[in-house]
């Protein structure tokens, strides 16, 4: 729901009554300009007894170095929790007034804060603002949709997963098919990854978006159904490594924004689409890559150093959460890596913090985020079993194993958990959910521990009991011995939205050897077999897998791997 009115107030109050609302008339010659403010409300999410809002002031006055937006309910709506303004309530009666950070407001500036609420019966929308006392043009449309807005065939759900089915991808479904015994999986649903601009569009005759988007309506039916895409474009792409470079370079966020997102934010807005579910996994690897590999940390990059300081990650990502969640039907979760790479506690609030930074980037705020998704196209095991991250033995701490070292979680389930409520205490919506990718971390097999492992020393209990069986957390291409994990389902746990195939199976991490190719990926040692590792993995062996072809591209052998080391077992 938002309000958009195309009728100019100059300084004149909204009169709303019953049947409508009534609006001064305006001489011709009064520009935009005569306005002192305006206000854009819109209830983003909503659910039987709550709702997420996000509202938007112009300042069309004098500069302020403080502020205070007030409205009052006409119904029982109650402000729970908030962001980017401090928020009070008395009766009907609600007041946001700046934060310390964000004061200032110039004339023809805009600020945007955020909220959650509760309600019963009708959520009516509020008819009047002011800011610092002065009466707002309120944007209204009658409390539908206005002349920009996009359709709003019903309001936005808590867990697109539940009662929904979620698209199969022909294309993968085609492959997994002609693969011995690969019917048993075909008909899983999985990621559509957009991983270049001629992506949106269909590659050498493959499909492109919207090519995607009319076989889901043909699936769909009568039903619910989820659409699940990745974007993956940003500039700079995957600083810190090398398989999965992109396209553009590490300036080039104006492309990024013009040529990649507005295209695609365009195609999800089609009313055609508008009964569709479409889940978008914002910008993988990106973000944690500004925590974790950047200087002074051993483990930096000059190229992450650089995407740090142009702020082109940071960027991009808010301006895609921006454009994108514009559609009603979109939910957007954004990629929060895995408990093998943030689970520290020098990364893990770092990292909840530039989450929100980024989500609060490009005219984005925190109602854009649907949630957030973890393990994509990682191998990190979904729970450990055979010990907690409270264990010890004789006298020592599991975290002192050389396997966990020291990481506050042992697994994703644990930390998609944990990290959740780190998000909603730093101003992120209470409704916010969680995806964890389980494409390939089953570690199933004859090699699957059946119980803990010996109490000589925390390293036997540990590395005799964990079911990740990789050589070291830090290895994340084409894994040997990995499985494929626990199916695609909703609701499976507490703050869980689904488990999810976003990576899909039989798809390259990236090429063994080094591969000429215009897809501007590279060619990463991780990949090699034979390479004896970095810091970012202690300096251990890959465990990958040979014979690999370029990321992204088919291989075999990895999915007969995964398949015959699937948990639950085929």
């Amino acid at each position: 729901m938002s309000r958009t009115r195309t009728a100019i107030l100059a300084a004149m109050a909204l009169v709303a009554g019953t049947a409508g609302a009534a609006v001064a008339a305006i001489p011709p010659d009064v520009g935009v300009a005569a306005i002192p403010c305006t206000v854009d409300y819109k209830v983003q999410n909503q659910w039987d007894s709550g709702f997420t809002a996000a509202v938007t002031v112009t300042n069309n006055s004098a500069a302020k170095s403080s502020w205070a937006v007030k409205w009052s309910y006409a119904g029982n709506q109650k402000v729970t929790s908030g962001w980017n303004a401090k928020l009070s309530q008395s009766g009907t009666a609600v007041t946001a007034a700046n934060e310390s950070y964000n004061g200032t407001l110039g004339t023809g500036s805009s600020v945007s804060f955020g909220f959650n609420g509760t309600y019963s019966g009708t959520n009516a929308l509020p008819t009047t603002f002011t800011l610092d006392g002065v009466t707002c043009n309120v944007d209204d449309g009658g409390g539908g949709p206005g002349p920009t807005d996009p359709p709003v065939p019903g309001a936005k759900v808590d867990n697109p997963y539940a009662g929904a089915k979620v698209y199969v991808n022909p294309e993968w479904k085609a492959k997994a098919t002609v693969e011995t015994g690969g019917s048993r999986i075909a008909n899983q649903p999985t990621g559509v990854w957009l991983d270049r601009i001629a992506a949106i569009n269909g590659v050498n005759g493959g499909m492109g978006l919207r090519a995607h988007l009319d076989a889901a309506l043909a699936q769909k039916g009568s039903d619910e159904l989820v659409v699940q895409l990745v974007i993956y474009n940003l500039p700079g792409r995957d600083c810190a490594a090398l398989a999965s470079n992109g396209e553009l370079g590490p300036t080039e966020i104006d492309k990024y924004r013009t040529q990649y997102i507005d295209p695609i934010a365009a195609i999800l807005k089609d009313t055609k689409y508008a009964g569709l579910r479409i889940v978008t996994t914002v910008e993988i690897d990106s973000l944690p890559n500004l925590v974790t590999n950047v200087s002074p940390r051993v483990t930096a990059t000059a190229n992450c150093d650089t995407m740090k300081a142009n702020g082109n990650y940071v960027k991009g990502v808010g301006y895609a959460l921006n454009k994108l969640g514009d559609a009603p039907n979109v939910y957007n979760y954004v990629d929060a890596g895995h408990h093998g790479w943030l689970g520290w506690d020098d990364n893990f609030a770092p990292s909840a913090a530039l989450f929100k930074e980024a989500a609060t980037a490009e005219g984005a705020t925190v109602a854009d985020v649907h949630g957030f998704i973890v393990n994509t196209a990682n191998y990190s095991a979904l729970k450990e079993n055979h010990f907690t991250i409270n264990d010890s033995v004789n006298g020592a701490s599991v975290r002192t194993s050389k396997w966990i070292d020291w990481n506050r979680y042992v697994d994703e389930q644990s930390y998609a958990q944990a990290m959740r409520s780190q998000l909603v205490s730093i101003g992120f919506p209470s409704g916010i959910g969680m995806l964890i990718d389980t494409s390939r971390n089953g570690w199933g097999g004859t090699a699957r521990p059946t119980g803990p492992g010996a109490t000589t020393n925390v390293d036997t209990y540990v590395d005799g009991g964990r079911y990740d069986r990789r050589i070291h957390l830090g290895n994340w291409c084409n894994q040997s011995g990995a499985g494929l994990g626990e199916r695609p389902q909703a609701s499976p746990a507490t703050g869980i939205d689904a488990y999810v195939w976003m990576k899909p199976p039989g798809e390259s991490d990236g090429s063994s050897t080094a591969i000429p190719n215009d897809e501007g990926k590279g060619f990463d040692r991780m990949c090699d077999p034979t390479y004896t590792g970095n810091p970012r993995n202690n300096n251990n062996m890959s465990g990958a897998l040979p014979n690999a072809p370029l990321s992204g591209h088919w291989f075999s052998a990895q999915f007969q791997e995964l398949m015959k080391n699937a948990y639950p077992a085929l």
